[in-house]
């Protein structure tokens, strides 16, 4: 029996990230393949950046929510520290809230970007997890601590959501930004899944005139029109779509 397409889920609750695939192994019901060819050096590149803003969005949407800080870290006026400078600064600044936490019975998770903005301003970009207590909480311990300048703080869903966030973290460097400096760093005790794979009998992706299918959410659920990806690969000529369902009754 011919099977149409494999489908990849990843749950993390509110929602739900599919992506789903032809494949010369299972077929392509309704489908003629396009001309597989070699992908060129644009491709690649844009490929591989997508892959890195979609892991990197699925690592926040496990491990943080949307009332979470996303915190920009400066320098005091005129200063204009090294990469390695940064780099110990920011290290610093992580090994001392993590005592911090811990000593109220937390566990730290971050992911952090380092940067320097055009006008040559160096800043740290870090999503936090957040908590409070009748004596202290985030913004309180991490304020206490850096003395080198000033720290803003918005929470993820007033910065802009998940998907923004994981297209400012995984950005490539600007042309002013030194090589030196460091991309993004995670925590390493933030929590990773697998998708479930589940083949899709009889089905195909494309319709009879060969457009793309539209997604359906199921009872419950709606699909997030923003995330929607779908086409034909122009790589491997088969056809291929991505979305995001979300629960109805979501609040934010």
């Amino acid at each position: 029996m011919k099977l149409g397409y494999i489908r990849h889920a990843w749950e993390f609750g509110w929602c739900r990230e599919i992506e789903e695939k032809h494949t010369g192994r299972y077929g392509a019901k309704g489908q003629t393949r396009g001309k597989r060819r070699k992908a060129s050096r644009e491709e690649i590149r844009k490929q591989n950046q997508w892959k890195r803003e979609r892991d990197v969005r699925r690592l926040m949407k496990w491990n943080f929510g949307p009332n979470d800080y996303w915190m920009t870290v400066t320098y005091k006026k005129g200063e204009r520290p090294s990469p390695e400078e940064m780099k110990q600064d920011t290290a610093w600044l992580i090994r001392t809230a993590r005592r911090r936490y811990k000593k109220y019975g937390q566990e730290l998770k971050y992911i952090l970007r380092m940067g320097i903005g055009k006008k040559g301003g160096p800043h740290i970009h870090i999503l936090v997890n957040r908590f409070s207590t009748s004596d202290t909480g985030t913004d309180l311990i991490f304020s206490s601590i850096w003395k080198k300048g000033h720290i803003n703080f918005r929470t993820t869903y007033e910065a802009g959501g998940f998907r923004d966030l994981a297209k400012y973290v995984t950005k490539p460097l600007e042309d002013w930004e030194p090589e030196t400096l460091k991309r993004y760093s995670p925590s390493k005790n933030l929590i990773r899944k697998d998708p479930k794979e589940k083949p899709v009998n009889r089905r195909s992706l494309m319709d009879s005139q060969g457009h793309p299918i539209p997604p359906k959410a199921p009872k419950g659920y709606y699909v997030d029109p923003d995330s929607i990806r779908q086409g034909i690969n122009p790589v491997t000529g088969f056809a291929y779509r991505h979305y995001t369902i979300v629960k109805l009754d979501r609040r934010i």
